[in-house]
């Protein structure tokens, strides 16, 4: 597989270095994930703010680069990609020697299907709800039952990933790999829209402070300004 990760030659010796790359990111968002990942792996890359909040992310600058108007995106030189999972795959597979994959088939397909449920589930249908409730209908007077419809998904949600962490320290493998970070972010989405995250999901939680002490995620969150136990 070509990794997207561009190697550019230096004239003086001949030698080959990789092409820095630029995360688009917004503070908190599941951008979070291939954050940290880029500080595990320790290149040197640009972060480049493409806030949701303030809707730079529907400006046509941002548009022409993707599409879409969310975070994440990666730029490396010519190439451009987005969604998070994909990312975060992506840069495993650039940096091989980190070991942020799962090694066995077993394990890839089990990763996925963490990513597919996470992202396409619970983030585009259960936390959208909560937080945009507006996305699912123009009709103000609808949009408590959305919210409250969106909360009852996450309690179910989130047990089953308290369930999960039953005698394990990592997700895949009973290693760190690029799923771990990007479970932190849901974490803290849980935590930041009120649920008592310490409390009803103590193994998570204490997933969550794994992670969190981890160098690479401090470094991120310090960049980002985000402690994770406040909203």
């Amino acid at each position: 597989m070509k990794s997207l990760v561009h190697e550019q030659v230096d004239s003086s010796d001949g030698s080959r270095k990789r092409a820095s790359p630029t995360l688009y990111f917004s503070p908190g968002a599941c951008s979070l994930a291939p954050h940290i990942v880029l500080e595990e792996l320790g290149w040197p890359y640009q972060l480049a703010l493409a806030s949701t909040s303030d809707g730079t992310t529907r400006s046509p600058e941002y548009l022409r680069l993707n599409p879409k108007g969310r975070v994440p995106v990666l730029v490396t030189g010519e190439s451009v990609l987005t969604e998070a999972p994909a990312i975060l795959v992506h840069l495993a597979l650039s940096a091989p020697e980190f070991k942020l994959l799962a090694s066995t088939s077993e394990g890839l397909v089990r990763t996925l299907e963490w990513f597919n449920w996470l992202s396409g589930t619970v983030h585009s249908v259960a936390i959208r709800q909560v937080r945009r409730p507006q996305s699912f209908s123009d009709d103000p007077t609808q949009h408590a039952a959305i919210v409250a419809l969106g909360k009852e998904s996450l309690t179910s949600a989130f047990a089953l990933i308290e369930e999960r962490l039953v005698r394990l320290t990592w997700l895949i493998e009973d290693r760190y790999t690029v799923l771990d970070p990007y479970l932190l972010v849901f974490h803290r989405w849980g935590h930041s829209i009120g649920f008592d995250m310490a409390n009803n999901y103590p193994r998570w939680t204490a997933h969550t402070h794994r992670v969190v002490l981890r160098p690479a995620a401090a470094a991120a969150l310090l960049q980002e300004k985000i402690v994770p136990w406040t909203k």
